[in-house]
C-alpha cells in the first residue's frame, strides 16, 4: 500500500535524517531524525533543549558479547550512548541531556514463549547505559509485541512513536 505524501508522519519536515539499524544520527536546530523497523531493537533519543541538539541511535543488541565481525559503535547501548553524547557536544550541546526510548518488543512472543526476550534485554541495557551517562530517562514506549517507527523532531525534542497496531504516541 502506498501512503500519500501528505499522510506521511514526517511530511512537514524539510530535512530528514534516516538512522538505520546499528547506526546513529545527530542534528541541530531543525529537521527530524527517523528510524523504522524497531522490533526487539531500541531507539535511544537524547536531547539538549537549550542548544536544540538531538541524537538518535538504533541499537540492535544489549552488549558487545553478542557482536561478531566489524563492530559499529551504535549497535550496543554501552557504546551508542557515549557516542551520541560526544557527537552532540561536537554540535554545541552542553547538557543537561534527557533521554527517551522506544522499542524492545518481544516479537512473535506467542511463538517463542520459552525463548530469550531480546527486547527486554535491550531495554534493560539501554536504561543502564543512560543512567551510567547521567542522562535522565523522561519517557519510554517499550515492550509489547508490535513494531515501531520513530520520528524525533530536533526543534522541539518531541519523539513520535508510530505503530501500525498501536497508532501514534508522542513522548
Amino acid at each position: 500500500m502506498t501512503v500519500p505524501v501528505e499522510a506521511s508522519p514526517s511530511a512537514h519536515y524539510e530535512r530528514e535524517i534516516v538512522v538505520n539499524v546499528a547506526d546513529f544520527g545527530v542534528a541541530r536546530e531543525q529537521g527530524v531524525l527517523i528510524t523504522a523497523g524497531l522490533g526487539s531493537c531500541v531507539a535511544i533519543a537524547i536531547y539538549d533543549r537549550d542548544s536544540r541538539v538531538a541524537g538518535l541511535a538504533h541499537i540492535l543488541l544489549p552488549h558487545t558479547d553478542y557482536g561478531r565481525g566489524p563492530v559499529k559503535p551504535a549497535k550496543f547501548p554501552t557504546t551508542a550512548v557515549p557516542l551520541l553524547v560526544a557527537e552532540m557536544r561536537r554540535l554545541g550541546a552542553a547538557g543537561p541531556f534527557v533521554g527517551k526510548i522506544a522499542g524492545g518488543a518481544r516479537m512473535f512472543g506467542s511463538l517463542l514463549a520459552s525463548g530469550v526476550n531480546m527486547g527486554k534485554r535491550n531495554v534493560d541495557a539501554t536504561r543502564r547505559a543512560l543512567k551510567r551517562a547521567g542522562i535522565r530517562l523522561v519517557a519510554e514506549d517499550v515492550g509489547g509485541e508490535h513494531g515501531r517507527s520513530i520520528y524525533f523532531d530536533v526543534a522541539t525534542g518531541e519523539v513520535r512513536v508510530h505503530s501500525l497496531q498501536q497508532g501514534d504516541r508522542v513522548l
